[in-house]
């Protein structure tokens, strides 16, 4: 399991490699939210995304001859171009499962990173399946999206960047809002909290539809999606949570958060204004939590994660057009 000493060994073997990104701030964006907001903008990190921090978490703790054998996984596109650049710096081979409907900056991106590329429909086929098949053949290693020990661990020095920026800030308490697919990300930000921030709680924000995790953080039993399309936050789809990262989040999160594609397009427009940042729509279903779901909060201090800016100029164009 995933232990805050995992974390901090974790952030050791990524010093000099992962950036820590900044914590933003805006009155503008305070007065919307009606209480302050601090944003990571993990939008900022290598790759474009927080999913750079597990990638080269799990593969720099590869025994070296495993390693050099390559890397296999799955994913919609950050944890693809996380785990790709992360094997490129370690010189092994990498192949990427990817959805045929994955944003095509987040295919083409990966694959300039140096990884073979699989498509497959999300529809219709099983990922888990086609990469268990792949690993076999070639001796590659799977390195899973989230349900992952030493993911799970790259993913929470996060939640220990956001500990020392706060306090560095003068906040001692927060609600610290995670857009949240199978929960690595939140699961590893609320390890690093517990042990280094203990007033600060988690909050798992999800896509309308795809509420996986706020369903199961309510009825206490793992629930699973009715689709896995329909949403422009493909960031986030994940069928359920994961049987590592639910237990984690179900004893230290809150309730979970759901915002719509509508008010997800809405922050990346503000974000972009009053930011200047970019951010893809599942990157920013925290940030539209913090806006606009403001009487589902019950702290004066809110840290908002937007966890990757990967987004297709088409669709940053429309929430530009539409709400910029």
């Amino acid at each position: 399991m995933a232990s805050i000493e995992m974390i901090v060994a974790a952030r050791a073997r990524l010093r000099g490699h992962a950036r820590r990104t900044p914590l933003l701030s805006s009155p503008f964006i305070d007065e919307l939210a009606g209480r302050r907001v601090l944003v990571k903008a993990e939008c900022l990190q290598h790759t474009g995304s927080f999913k750079f921090r597990g990638g080269w978490s799990a593969v720099s703790a590869l025994d070296p001859v495993v390693r050099s054998r390559g890397v296999i996984a799955f994913s919609s596109g950050n944890h693809a171009q996380g785990v790709a650049l992360a094997a490129k710096l370690h010189g092994v081979p990498s192949v990427i499962i990817m959805p045929s409907d994955a944003p095509k900056l987040k295919i083409a991106n990966t694959r300039a990173l140096g990884a073979e590329v699989v498509l497959y429909d999300r529809a219709t086929q099983d990922r888990d399946a086609i990469g268990a098949e792949l690993s076999a053949a070639r001796g590659l290693t799977l390195i899973k999206p989230f349900d992952e020990p030493q993911v799970i661990a790259g993913q929470g020095t996060t939640g220990l960047e956001i500990a020392e920026q706060a306090d560095e800030e003068g906040i001692n308490s927060a609600e610290v809002l995670v857009p949240c697919g199978g929960g690595g990300l939140s699961s590893g930000i609320a390890l690093a909290l517990e042990a280094s921030a203990p007033a600060f709680r988690v909050r798992p924000c999800e896509p309308d539809g795809f509420d996986d995790f706020t369903r199961s953080l309510a009825s206490g039993k793992i629930e699973r999606n009715a689709t896995m399309t329909g949403s422009i936050c493909d960031a986030i789809i994940t069928p359920q949570p994961g049987n590592i990262t639910f237990p984690i989040l179900q004893r230290l999160a809150g309730a979970g958060i759901v915002v719509t594609d509508e008010e997800a397009l809405r922050a990346m427009a503000l974000a972009f204004v009053r930011l200047k940042i970019v951010v893809e729509p599942g990157g920013a279903v925290a940030l539209a939590a913090a806006l606009f779901h403001g009487d589902q909060l019950e702290e004066d201090n809110v840290v908002v994660v937007t966890s990757g800016g990967n987004v297709d100029a088409d669709i940053f164009a429309e929430a530009l057009a539409r709400h910029g």
